[in-house]
């Protein structure tokens, strides 16, 4: 297995990356995209050539791969978020999103069912920013500071990359404003514990990420070998177990939400 990727979100090194492998002749490529339509020229090169493709946790346009990865539906992800929301906030109030990027396709996506989700059942919730990180935490730490200066009726930051929930949970702390803005995100339980156990972040939602790397490389490997077909209702993927598949989605299941009383029994 070659495992690499861009040291930031950068579309275009992602394509050299893909190219690359093309050039090696691999059997079968795994992936995340940064930007769905950038990717895709590369990976419909690849499938051209005989290699097989799986996307996880951000998708490809449909034509540039066989199966992909789904960690969470859209859907799931954003009324996970938004319900939480609403539940920290009473159901009114407003409430910004720190992103990793404005063209990152999983988030855009997210932020897409969050919107309906607010408008269906929560009108009197309001989202008065959209701001990116750039998936840094100081930079989603600066941001959260701008953002608690320039709204003071703001009730909840909402992050939905890794590195802003504990980068916004230190901007709370640091202005003295933990329990008055609620913190929440999608974001890994190392990261945040030390925020959720002191109350600053409520609730950090995610998915068991060792599941989806795993269930990612037994895709990958099912479908080099043949034995992952298009039609597949079912797929066993080792100790892990089975999984649903659904048209060419293959799910881990629900968001999992960490909170105080659960998120020492988790190390990642």
């Amino acid at each position: 297995m070659i495992f690499d990727g861009p040291v930031n979100p950068n579309p275009a090194k992602q394509n050299e990356i893909v190219e690359n492998w093309i050039t090696l002749g691999v059997d079968v490529i795994a992936a995340a995209c940064e930007n769905k339509d950038g990717i895709s020229t590369a990976l419909r090169k690849a499938r051209a050539q005989g290699i097989k493709v799986v996307t996880y946790d951000a998708d490809a346009q449909l034509d540039a791969r066989d199966f992909f990865v789904n960690q969470a539906t859209p859907e799931g992800i954003g009324h996970a978020l938004m319900d939480e929301a609403a539940r920290l906030c009473g159901s009114a109030g407003e409430f910004a999103i720190i992103t990793a990027s404005l063209t990152a396709q999983n988030m855009i996506e997210w932020q897409k069912f969050i919107e309906l989700r607010r408008a269906a059942k929560y009108p009197a919730m309001k989202m008065v920013a959209l701001r990116p990180c750039d998936d840094l935490k100081d930079k989603a730490q600066a941001e959260a500071t701008t953002l608690l200066s320039a709204y003071p009726n703001l009730k909840l930051l909402m992050n939905i990359c890794s590195p802003a929930v504990p980068g916004a949970a230190e901007a709370v702390k640091q202005a003295g404003k933990a329990g008055k803005v609620k913190v929440i995100g999608l974001g890994l339980p190392n990261e945040n514990k030390r925020y959720v156990k002191d109350g600053t972040t409520d609730t950090v939602i995610l998915w068991k990420t060792l599941d989806l790397g795993a269930l990612t490389v037994h895709a990958a490997t099912a479908l080099a070998k043949g034995e992952l077909k298009p039609g597949a209702t079912q797929f066993k993927a080792g100790a892990l177990g089975e999984f649903k598949v659904v048209g060419d989605n293959i799910l881990l299941g629900e968001p999992f939400k960490f909170t105080k009383d659960n998120i020492d029994q988790f190390d990642f």
